[in-house]
């Protein structure tokens, strides 16, 4: 069997759920000295109001732990991440990948956790992307259902299993059909259906003492142990139950649908989950063992765990015509009773209680044994163990071709990012698509008679440097006071630059002529908010002519509008704005300055400023 390997498991169940073979195989890896990393199930469908307690219990499995990992026996480590519950949205698969990736990589960091083999029981995107980007040695892929038949979308999960199969070094399979359909997309397919521990299931080493919760039914007990799940006949359990009083159809196991409808009837049982270690008893205490599976497109996959189970246990099974059910009995000349309808699954059950032919328990016990996991697990190593060397010494064969590959791969790679900064660059400097972009934040309205000019003082504003855009707004403000529009300016501005801002657009003000007794300092605003905020405490209900930057007015109106409806506001952008002067060869502080505005109305929306 393989050995000292490390191994992450993508489990398409969670460790905790009932014992199969995700469990049974990392387990027995673990056991062999290899390390194990059990990722639990990361999901097929969108959660609904019914999956609640499964949602709970994942995160309390992540507090269980650090970062949810935590240690379940020598070499074995579960991983339950939370996650984004939308397996087919792609923005979902990055973000969970941006979840698990980084814990995923310092925890193998810590635990020299390199080159893995990567095993995944699930061919969703997530997964898909955690084989993409995690380095490893080897890539496994166990098809164990038909997981088209288990989503509202098929032609989703397809894609994304087509791209895993294609991902895979060595595909395993439940059964024949699951390999026709894997064979499309990889020739590596070998089908390994689940197998059964026969040191738990062991049918000539259990006392015939009854568990304590079964221990007083009386007459004959009819069981099936497993996932209570829509694919179970229930209206042939309930023929079964009504016409035959004297049986009693126990099912063990976690229910997964509503059972309601069986409240009448006395002789039907439901039990819950047994730990594994649990159900030998109990399949042990029955008569006949029950497969009473739906015939429909999934359950044409599905290979029973629980089949080899009862059969080392040397019970009767009695199973709807399943097709992997028809090919096991064929192969093993009749070691189970089928029923094609509820009448003869009815008979079939009768005849398991009454059989008297000689050496059919032994043959029932040799048939499982053949299936046991220890043979099939070792038979799965032998595989992974060829796989690996072959890939080994392929790249070694193949280092030169290798190598000039990724040179190759790098150089179109860089070629391809000098192409897109090129034309980023012609885009973005050589053409008027940035003002496009901008034109939505300048207003601009044509100067009027008014109450009071507004100008809002510039700091180090768009251009980066104090003084520059103040200047410019003073001496626009002073050019219409002097032309008559209005008989007072209000500076406003809280900036400080060894002088006040708003000093520094007065001290300007005075120079070019307008009187000391028709200007207002505002002095203490540091934001275009507050600048709207406490220009209107000054204002009150006035017209007035607002001063800015051409680009700064917009968000400047969606503040004015919700904060200070009672001031009609005429927008007077700055005319000859020398920072904004497309001639001036400035582009990339322009795009910042234009990117800051945007980013401004962004914040301001979140803050509830506008």
């Amino acid at each position: 069997m393989l050995k000292n390997e490390n191994i992450i498991c993508i489990s398409s169940i969670d460790w905790d759920f009932v014992w199969q073979g995700h469990q049974e195989i990392m387990a027995a890896f673990a056991r062999n000295s290899n390390r194990v990393l059990f990722i639990e199930n990361t999901g097929v469908r969108v959660p609904g109001i019914k999956d609640a307690s499964r949602i709970q219990k994942r995160i309390m499995d992540w507090f269980r732990g650090v970062k949810g990992i935590r240690k379940e026996m020598d070499n074995l480590y579960v991983f339950s991440p939370l996650i984004l519950p939308f397996p087919y949205s792609r923005i979902a698969w990055r973000i969970n990948c941006l979840l698990i990736l980084p814990v995923l990589k310092k925890w193998a960091k810590i635990m020299d956790f390199a080159d893995p083999i990567i095993w995944t029981f699930l061919p969703t995107g997530t997964a898909l992307d955690l084989i993409n980007e995690i380095d490893k040695k080897l890539v496994v892929y166990y098809c164990i259902a038909d997981f088209e038949k288990l989503v509202p979308d098929p032609k989703k999960i397809r894609k994304t299993e087509e791209m895993v199969i294609r991902a895979s070094d060595l595909v395993f399979v439940q059964g024949q059909m699951l390999k026709e359909r894997c064979k499309k997309y990889n020739q590596n397919v070998t089908i390994f259906p689940f197998g059964v521990n026969t040191k738990v299931f062991n049918g000539n080493g259990h006392p015939a003492e009854r568990p304590p919760d079964i221990k007083d039914l009386s007459g004959i007990i009819l069981g099936y142990v497993g996932g209570i799940h829509r694919h179970i006949d229930f209206e042939l359990v309930r023929f079964l139950a009504q016409r035959n009083p004297g049986w009693t159809l126990v099912f063990i196991g976690p229910v997964q649908v509503e059972i309601h409808g069986f409240s009448d009837l006395q002789n039907v049982v439901f039990l819950k989950a047994k730990e594994h270690r649990e159900l030998a008893a109990y399949v042990n205490a029955f008569d006949v063992c029950l497969i009473p599976y739906e015939l429909n497109a999934y359950t044409n996959t599905v290979y029973p765990t629980k089949l080899n189970e009862y059969l080392a246990m040397g019970k009767p099974v009695v199973s709807t015509p399943l097709p992997e059910i028809a090919a096991f009995d064929e192969k093993y000349g009749g070691v189970i009773y089928v029923g094609k309808d509820n009448a003869e699954f009815e008979n079939m059950i009768k005849k398991a209680i009454s059989e008297k032919q000689p050496g059919l328990k032994e043959r029932r016990i040799e048939a499982a044994r053949e299936n046991n996991w220890e043979s099939r697990i070792a038979d799965m190593s032998v595989l992974m163990e060829v796989s690996i060397e072959k890939k080994k010494l392929e790249a070694e064969s193949n280092w030169k071709e290798n190598l000039v590959s990724f040179y190759r791969a790098a150089r179109r790679k860089a070629v391809r990012l000098c192409i897109i900064c090129i034309l980023g660059y012609l885009f973005l400097f050589k053409t008027p698509f940035v003002w496009f972009l901008a034109s939505p934040l300048k207003i601009s309205d044509l100067p009027r008679a008014a109450d009071a000019i507004v100008v809002f003082g510039g700091g180090v504003g768009e251009t980066g440097s104090p003084g520059k855009s103040t200047i410019e707004r003073a001496r626009y403000a002073a050019e219409l006071y002097l032309k008559g529009y209005a008989k007072k300016i209000v500076f406003s501005s809280g900036y400080t630059y060894n002088y006040n801002d708003a000093g520094n657009m007065r001290l300007l003000a005075l120079s070019v002529g307008v009187p000391d007794k028709v200007i207002l300092l505002e002095e203490k605003a540091n934001s275009t908010y507050e600048n709207a905020l406490f220009s209107k405490e000054i204002l009150k209900k006035s017209n007035i002519l607002l001063v800015s930057s051409p680009y700064n007015m917009r968000r400047a109106s969606l503040v004015f509008n919700k904060w200070a409806k009672d001031i009609k506001v005429f927008y007077t952008p700055v005319i000859r704005c020398q920072f904004y002067d497309r001639r001036e060869g400035r582009r990339l502080e322009q795009i910042m300055a234009l990117a800051h505005e945007y980013l401004g109305i962004v914040y301001y929306r979140f803050k509830g400023y506008i």
